[in-house]
């Protein structure tokens, strides 16, 4: 019987059966639309899906006509290809466009969070000026909300994570609430200098790290933010499918911030003025890549179908179908890619 190399979710080496990654397309299909509440996967794009898993050739792609333009949430290491060469940001913003043809990155700190980049803005907008004076394609400036950095010692706020053990759910709640204020005037003054020397977008990357205070954080940005500079670009990257209810009460347009999956946050996202939407999806690294691919394309064909602005999904490190590993392997990366483009007619990756 045939066997057919893949990969498992920790990105090491298997042989399935036709029938072992038929099964495994099945189960993560109906796991996506268990949880989500969401529709399965027609019989088509499940065969669909199938060839592209056992399509020959370390690498596959699609059609001329069906490729998609790409967004980075690399921060400093803005290239990723400097094989630990000591290169400035601006350079490694020249090496995306000009050797790799990159259509966007985004430029970020070193301690990618907005608090930390307060601090050192001014140098920061002499970094991003000079990245936009000799680059062509749009140059974002990118940081995390990180909710869990205003809390004590680095920030003003007492820690949740300390208060809820001791029953204090009250205080827990309370400190949430006052970092999301918080966080929210950072990224916007942040947002505001960068606006100052003509950066072409805000990327707020890894919404939702600390729970649904922090992608109420994200959305309260993003509205002040569009407020202000009604043409200034905002891209929103999530931290996970699935918002961690750390507060549980928090609501944003009347909708319950906990609890949600992509297709649920996005319509948020457009509501609060974002540009682009990052929808995410964890990689199980116990799982085979067919079977975490099958999930991921259930998740994201339901954010496709209902979003009105461009979506670009995570396809990385341990989200979208790409295993959890150091050295990404690209025959797996490009059936993802393949099968996010194909199947859930994605805007971007």
């Amino acid at each position: 019987m045939k066997e057919y190399l893949t990969r498992m979710g920790d990105g090491s080496i298997v042989y399935l059966t036709e029938e072992a990654i038929r099964a495994d397309i099945r189960a993560g299909v109906n796991d996506a639309a268990s949880r989500g509440k969401i529709a399965a996967l027609s019989d088509a794009e499940v065969e669909q899906l199938y060839q592209i898993v056992t399509m020959p050739g370390i690498i596959v792609g699609v059609e001329h006509g069906q490729q998609v333009v790409s967004s980075t949430d690399q921060g400093a290491d803005t290239c990723g290809c400097t094989c630990s060469i000591n290169l400035d940001r601006a350079t490694q913003v020249l090496i995306l466009e000009r050797c790799f043809g990159s259509d966007s990155t985004d430029l970020g700190f070193t301690d990618y969070n907005f608090k930390a980049v307060k601090s050192v803005v001014p140098f920061e907008m002499v970094v991003m000026r000079n990245c936009l004076e000799n680059s062509i394609i749009p140059v974002l400036y990118g940081a995390m909300p990180n909710l869990g950095f205003y809390t004590k010692p680095d920030g003003p706020v007492d820690n949740w994570a300390e208060l809820l053990p001791t029953g204090k759910i009250q205080e827990a709640l309370a400190a949430q609430e006052e970092a999301v204020e918080l966080a929210v005037r950072d990224m916007v003054y942040v947002a505001e200098c960068m606006y100052e020397v003509g950066t072409d977008g805000i990327n707020i990357d890894t919404a939702g790290a600390a729970g649904d205070a922090d992608f109420l954080a994200t959305l309260k940005a993003t509205e002040e933010i569009k407020r202000r500079f009604p043409e200034l670009g905002v891209e929103i990257g999530m931290a996970g499918e699935f918002v961690l209810g750390m507060h549980g009460k928090l609501t944003y347009d009347g909708v319950r911030l906990a609890g949600l999956y992509p297709h649920q946050q996005v319509a948020l996202a457009e509501k609060a003025g974002a540009t682009i939407f990052g929808p995410v999806v964890n990689t199980n690294t116990n799982k085979s890549f067919p079977w975490n691919i099958a999930r991921v394309c259930t998740f994201i064909k339901a954010c496709s179908q209902v979003a009105n602005i461009p979506i670009h999904p995570n396809v990385g490190m341990g989200v979208g179908g790409v295993p959890m590993c150091e050295v990404i392997p690209c025959d797996v990366v490009s059936r993802a890619d393949k099968a996010l483009i194909e199947i859930c007619k994605i805007d971007g990756l």
